[in-house]
């Protein structure tokens, strides 16, 4: 009984975090309740398509469904503490710069990754190289949820449905990928270095994020400052990286299957 009943409260939890983020971002962006249900839909289902997607590439030990969905909510949360600190960067910087994408590119990894250990990789369940991806994977897509959620309504605020689904379009394939690609190299980086030397490790997570803030200030800076010039450049970039990601996961089913803990106790099941 007591299995049970934490589990309700989890996921009463969950479904009340996830209301008081709606009510939120409905009183952020006044619109009627037809496109607000569309801007939930727009950014949350294609969200979950990747993150079924990706979940595939897991099959042998696939995580525990709460794991995931832990992960991708607190990806979810990290979304307006994420704006909280870009709006201060931005005061500070002055105005849009390659500095400024840096700076937002840090942030949102860093958040992103934080969501993943809270959600995983600090548990019991973190016992192979391939479970730390498909918890920065979880948290990404959380994130871009909650971004695509964000920019959606505020487009219907400012302009058509027409724009809002034209948006969504360019969200489904750039962001979404964005912030797949970002925090996946982050998370293949801490997946290679499992029982190698000190050195060997930090060097990884080094190459890992120098990749992954590159990557997100690339794809942030020739979109907003180049106004979309060398749009499908950067498209095409990403596309390498995903594929890049697909033979890297390849590599790390191979990797051997490691049994380690980074907490003496689960979390509750």
């Amino acid at each position: 009984m007591a299995t049970h009943h934490h589990i309700s409260v989890k996921k009463t939890g969950g479904v009340a975090i996830v209301a008081l983020l709606i009510t939120w971002i409905a009183m952020a962006f006044p619109v009627n309740a037809t496109r607000a249900t569309g801007a939930l839909l727009g950014g949350i289902l294609p969200a979950l398509f990747w993150l079924w997607f990706w979940l595939r590439e897991d099959k042998v030990h696939p995580e525990p469904k709460k794991i995931i969905f832990e992960a991708f909510i607190f990806g979810i949360i990290a979304v307006p503490i994420a704006i909280f600190f870009e709006k201060i960067t931005f005061e500070f910087i002055g105005g849009l710069s390659l500095l400024l994408f840096f700076l937002w590119a840090i942030i949102e990894e860093a958040l992103k990754y934080v969501a993943a250990f809270f959600a995983g990789i600090r548990t019991e369940y973190f016992d192979e190289p391939i479970d730390v991806v498909m918890y920065m994977i979880s948290a990404a897509l959380g994130f871009s949820a909650g971004e695509n959620v964000l920019f959606i309504f505020s487009t219907f605020q400012t302009g058509t449905l027409a724009d809002g689904l034209a948006l969504l379009q360019l969200r489904f394939i750039g962001a979404s990928l964005l912030h797949v690609a970002s925090s996946a190299l982050i998370g293949f980086s801490i997946g290679f270095s499992v029982g190698q030397k000190t050195w060997k490790r930090l060097l990884h997570l080094l190459v890992g994020l120098s990749l992954a803030f590159a990557l997100h200030t690339a794809f942030n800076y020739f979109i907003m400052i180049t106004e979309g010039k060398f749009l499908l450049n950067i498209f095409a970039l990403l596309w390498v990286v995903i594929i890049l990601i697909i033979v890297l996961f390849e590599k790390i089913k191979r990797a051997p299957f490691y049994i380690f803990s980074l907490q003496p106790k689960k979390p509750d099941s």
